[in-house]
C-alpha cells in the first residue's frame, strides 16, 4: 500500500481532485474511479505536483539512468500484416528484412566495450527461424564476451513464440533461456489489455493472459521483468485504467516488476497515419506520468522514456512523477522505424548534464536498480 504523503493544496486547483488529494495525504489506495478523474482534469499542474509528491517521498531527488545498448537481432514478424502500428516488422522475402548472424550480434556487442555498458536490451520480431536454440547460443556467446553486462531480452511475445515453435511450456523455455544468461525481462507486447482496443490495433497478438502467465512464471522462477501500456491511439481513458489495474493486480501477488513505461504510440509509417492520427500531445504525455506513478503504487520506477518523448519533455517529466530517463541506448530502431526523431544515443556525461540541469541529482543504476554512482 502507498505511504502517506504531504501535498500543498494551494498548487491543486481542480476540486475533483480534493477527494484524491485526502487518499494521497493518508496513504490509501486509488480506485478505478479515481483514475479516470485524473485523466479527465484540466488541472495539469495540480496532476503533476500529487504525483511529483508521491515520487519525492519514494525516491528524494534521485533521477536513475543506466549504461545500456539496444540490440535488435531480427525484424522478421509473422505478425507483420496483423499488428497495424507497428513499422519495423518485415516478411522474410520483404526489402529490409534481416536476421543477424552471431558474428553480427557479436559485431555489435562489442560497443560494449568502449561505452561501458552494462545492459544489453534485446528485442525483436517473431522470426520462425529465430527459434530457442538461435537465443540460447546468442546469450551464452554474449556472456562469454562480456561477463559483466546483464542480459534483458525478449518480450513476453517473443517468449510464448519460442515455446510454441520449439514445442515447449513457457516455464521450460525461461529456464532454458535463463541458464543461457538471460538476467531480467523488457515489458514489451502489452499494448492496451482492453480486448477491444486489442481487436482493432493487434488481432493477431498473443493475448493478455498470455502476457500475464509469460510474467507471472518468470517471477516465480526469479526472473524480474518490466511492465509497459501502449497508449495513443484508440483506448478510452476507462481502458488505460483497466491497463493499470490488471498490472498492480499482479505485482500485488509477486511483486516482480521492477518499472513500469509508458510508450506513447507513433503513428507515422502505419495505417493510422493514413487515417489521420496524430503523436501524443505533451499534455497527455505528462498526465500519463503522473497517473501511472498515482495509480501504480507498488511499482517503483516509473521511467521518462527520452527515445519516444524527447529530451526536453522529458526534462518536464521529472517533475511530474517520473525518476528514471531509461539510460544510453546506444541504437534504437524500432521507435525509429514509426517515425521518432529523437537522437538514438545519449552519453552518460550529457545524461548526467540532462538530470542536473532539471534540478535533481543524476544517479547512474544497474538493471535491479542498484545505485552504481552517484553525482
Amino acid at each position: 500500500m502507498p505511504s502517506p504523503v504531504r501535498l500543498d493544496r494551494s498548487l491543486i486547483s481542480d476540486a475533483a481532485f480534493s477527494p484524491i488529494a485526502d487518499k494521497i495525504e493518508r496513504g490509501e489506495r486509488l480506485s478505478a474511479e479515481d483514475g479516470v478523474a485524473l485523466f479527465a482534469s484540466p488541472d495539469l499542474l495540480g496532476l503533476g505536483h500529487m504525483a511529483d509528491a508521491v515520487n519525492r517521498a519514494k525516491h528524494g531527488n534521485r533521477v536513475t539512468f543506466a549504461a545500456n545498448q539496444h540490440i535488435n537481432p531480427t525484424n522478421i514478424c509473422i505478425l507483420r500484416k496483423t499488428c497495424v502500428f507497428c513499422s519495423y516488422a518485415r516478411l522474410p522475402k520483404e526489402e529490409g528484412a534481416y536476421r543477424y548472424t552471431m558474428d553480427q550480434v557479436w559485431a555489435e556487442a562489442e560497443t560494449a566495450n568502449s561505452t561501458l555498458t552494462r545492459e544489453f536490451h534485446i528485442v525483436g520480431g517473431l522470426d520462425m527461424h529465430a527459434g530457442l536454440a538461435y537465443y540460447v547460443e546468442m546469450f551464452r556467446g554474449l556472456k562469454e564476451r562480456h561477463p559483466n553486462v546483464h542480459i534483458k531480452a525478449l518480450t513476453a511475445v517473443e517468449i510464448a513464440h519460442i515455446a510454441r515453435i520449439d514445442k515447449l511450456s513457457v516455464r521450460d523455455t525461461l529456464i532454458a533461456l535463463r541458464e543461457a544468461g538471460l538476467d531480467t525481462m523488457p515489458g514489451g507486447g502489452a499494448e492496451v489489455f482492453a480486448d477491444r482496443v486489442r481487436r482493432l490495433v493487434a488481432p493477431g497478438k498473443e493475448s493478455p493472459e498470455t502476457w500475464f502467465h509469460v510474467h507471472d512464471t518468470a517471477h516465480r522462477l526469479g526472473i524480474p521483468t518490466h511492465c509497459t501500456m501502449l497508449y495513443g491511439h484508440v483506448e478510452t481513458y476507462e481502458e488505460r485504467v483497466d491497463h493499470i489495474l490488471r498490472l498492480r493486480d499482479q505485482q500485488d501477488r509477486t511483486g516482480g516488476f521492477l518499472a513500469f513505461i509508458p510508450l506513447a504510440f507513433h503513428p507515422e509509417n502505419t495505417v493510422f497515419e493514413r487515417r489521420g492520427w496524430r503523436h501524443t500531445t505533451g499534455a497527455d504525455d505528462l498526465k500519463m506520468l503522473a497517473f501511472s506513478r498515482l495509480m501504480l503504487d507498488n511499482v517503483e520506477n516509473i521511467k521518462a522514456y527520452w527515445i519516444m518523448m524527447g529530451m526536453p519533455l522529458a526534462a518536464i517529466a521529472l517533475h511530474f512523477g517520473a525518476n528514471d530517463v531509461q539510460g544510453t541506448v546506444v541504437r534504437e530502431q524500432i521507435f525509429h522505424a514509426a517515425g521518432a526523431r529523437t537522437e538514438t544515443e545519449q552519453k552518460i556525461e550529457e545524461l548526467v548534464r540532462f538530470v542536473r540541469d532539471a534540478g535533481r541529482t543524476p544517479v547512474q543504476r544497474d538493471t535491479l536498480y542498484n545505485e552504481l554512482r552517484r553525482w
